[in-house]
């Protein structure tokens, strides 16, 4: 007699790629598509991937199901409770996992944009939030609100504080409100709102003209936006500096130069 054949688990990401575009779609939709253990692994083992692949100039972070992310899984979290320590040293460990993610995202030498459909509340917010772009439709909501359930969103208080004016930051964390797509792009949390139906457009029609530039010119650029950030207003100038003598001397800048002189469409080397 045979045996009923087993279902088996839907992966919690999926990747597609084309154009030189990695779109990386989390797949956990009736789960809301909560930041599981295995999906925040699986987020961060494909961006070590992409890093790597020649082949991958932009990624974009997007989402199935109605929601894009409603932050950390609660459930799987709360199974800890019970752990001798109360969960002590699981929190430590996700949480580390978490922050490993986010600056991934941020240290990948390729543009990240988050397509952003549905809802991003908590560390989903937080997700669009350490994207280097985001788009999303008109109709999404957004929010911080951990302090509702007595639970500061201390870790998306991170990506936030470095998107947004402190004092919108601030009202964000300390309230827990919804604030529309509008109001976030008003506030700079994401780069624009559009009507649901336009957001593939919008989302690709960046993304293609981002993939069209030199990989090796986007990569240092990427990385030098982040370190100046961190730094003082002269210290930041002269590091910038550095990094221009650095990219002029790139076999891509003298080709992009020479392109623009001679009127014509640059061919880039990625060097």
């Amino acid at each position: 007699m045979s045996q009923p054949a087993t279902k088996t688990a839907e992966p919690v990401l999926l990747r597609h790629d084309r154009d030189s575009i990695a779109t990386l779609t989390l797949n956990r939709g009736p789960q809301r598509n909560a930041l599981s253990e295995a999906l925040m692994a699986a987020l961060t083992d494909e961006l070590a991937l992409i890093a790597k692949d020649p082949d991958v100039r932009v990624v974009v972070i997007a989402a199935n199901g109605p929601a894009f992310s409603a932050g950390h899984d609660l459930k799987e979290m709360t199974a800890h409770r019970t752990d001798a320590d109360r969960g002590r040293a699981y929190f430590e460990k996700l949480m580390k996992q978490c922050s490993t993610l986010m600056q991934a995202i941020v240290r990948l030498p390729k543009p990240v944009i988050a397509r952003v459909h549905g809802i991003a509340t908590a560390a989903g917010c937080q997700l669009v939030a350490s994207c280097d772009l985001a788009v999303a439709a008109d109709t999404v909501k957004f929010a911080t609100p951990g302090v509702n359930i007595g639970l500061f969103c201390s870790t998306p208080m991170v990506a936030l504080s470095r998107n947004v004016h402190r004092k919108h930051a601030m009202e964000m964390l300390l309230t827990g409100d919804m604030i529309d797509a509008s109001r976030a792009a008003q506030i700079g949390l994401i780069n624009k709102a559009v009507p649901v139906e336009q957001l593939d457009d919008a989302v690709w029609g960046i993304a293609r003209d981002i993939a069209s530039k030199s990989a090796h010119t986007l990569a240092i650029g990427k990385e030098a936006f982040y370190i100046q950030l961190e730094k003082g207003l002269s210290e930041a100038y002269d590091y910038a500096s550095e990094v221009m003598v650095k990219n002029m001397l790139a076999r891509d800048a003298e080709e992009g130069i020479s392109a623009f002189i001679e009127k014509r469409e640059p061919t880039w080397e990625d060097r």
